[in-house]
């Protein structure tokens, strides 16, 4: 029996509905194990469906054994009514974070299609809270891909030096892990210089790193499906006093965090230990995202660390450790460990020199 499919279908009962459409990728291929690119999950209390092309049929049929494997083309009028037709379906949940408004529009016309007074019924995070919590081969290959990202940050630490663009770093991390073993990473790589170390989520361009600027890195891995992420930041030559002291306050941060870390503790609480160091030192405004977020078959999913989150830490969840401070003009640090919640306590997946 999928352990998975009967957790979602407890939720189902609980949440009064006979069924659930799913249309996210990460949440089709943590609940049926199908790996493709196009598809939909009908989940119901007696029955288990995987709608899919006819590029992916087989694959489905392999990878997704306890799921009756449906192909389908065209427009979803062409086939949602008859995957419905003989159920005993009368409110069906579908995922409204996923869902734009387009193919909402097409899905209740399908339902409605078939005369039987379906209603449709928005759902929030019913399998994304299930992610939340890893197993134990799960956290295998998370504990792969961190091992993957702290050998690229190796690899560029080798590489790196005044005159190496932004690009060219990023892509000589990214060759390392493709020729490891690794998959496609989750995100482009970070590489992030002098005044573009202000901006968290920087493209790596055509800028040359030179002496005396900080240096973002940050790396995101893929072994399996599963994700890691890790940031650290450098600095080429005599580091002077404006990045030892920004620096040791994000450090000091982080450690805060990662030392408060424990089941039954909020997301929220451990995003405040960081935050208050920051805050303290006069930095507040410039620590403008949460403290960290789950990784797992998506590179940002739940537990979300951040201000006022009221998710409660449990024993195999995965998250990143993320704080920074970053000034306009000047550039920024940030440093990002992967963490599992393990008997009670954070333990540190990412083993990168700081």
């Amino acid at each position: 029996m999928n352990p998975r499919l009967e957790k979602t279908r407890q939720k189902l009962l609980e949440e009064g509905l006979d069924a659930i459409f799913i249309s996210q990728a990460e949440n089709r291929r943590y609940l049926s194990g199908f790996a493709g690119t196009a598809g939909y999950l009908l989940i119901s209390i007696q029955d288990a469906v995987l709608a899919t092309d006819f590029r992916y049929t087989e694959q489905a049929a392999e990878q997704a054994p306890d799921f009756r494997i449906i192909r389908i083309s065209g427009d979803m009028d062409g086939w949602v009514p008859a995957l419905v037709l003989d159920s005993e379906i009368r409110k069906l949940g579908f995922e409204a974070s996923d869902i734009s408004f387009s193919v909402f529009k097409k899905l209740s016309g399908s339902i409605e299609k078939t005369g039987k007074g379906i209603s449709l019924t928005p759902t929030e995070g019913i399998v994304d809270r299930l992610r939340a919590v890893k197993d134990t081969r799960e956290i295998e290959n998370i504990r792969e891909a961190a091992r993957l990202a702290d050998a690229a940050f190796e690899r560029c630490l080798s590489v790196i030096r005044p005159g190496i663009t932004e690009k060219e770093l990023a892509w000589e991390m990214e060759k390392f892990m493709r020729q490891a073993g690794g998959d496609a990473p989750p995100f482009e790589l970070i590489v992030a210089s002098g005044s573009n170390a202000a901006m968290p989520h920087h493209r790596p361009g055509s800028r040359e790193i030179s002496r005396g600027e900080p240096v973002i890195i940050d790396i995101g891995a893929n072994i399996n499906g599963y994700m890691s992420d890790l940031s650290r930041t450098v600095y080429l030559g005599q580091k002077d006093k404006t990045f030892d002291t920004l620096y040791n306050i994000v450090l000091e941060a982080q450690q805060a965090a990662i030392d408060n870390i424990s089941a039954g503790r909020t997301a929220g609480d451990i995003d405040g230990y960081a935050r208050e160091i920051i805050s303290g030192a006069g930095h507040g405004e410039d620590f403008g995202h949460g403290l960290g977020h789950g990784v797992g078959l998506a590179a940002h999913e739940e537990p979300r660390i951040g201000p006022g989150s009221s998710t409660v830490l449990e024993d195999n969840m995965v998250f990143t450790v993320e704080p920074g401070i970053y000034i306009n003009g000047w550039g920024g640090i940030r440093i990002e460990d992967l963490v599992l919640v393990e008997d009670g306590r954070a333990a540190v997946l990412s083993h990168s020199e700081k």
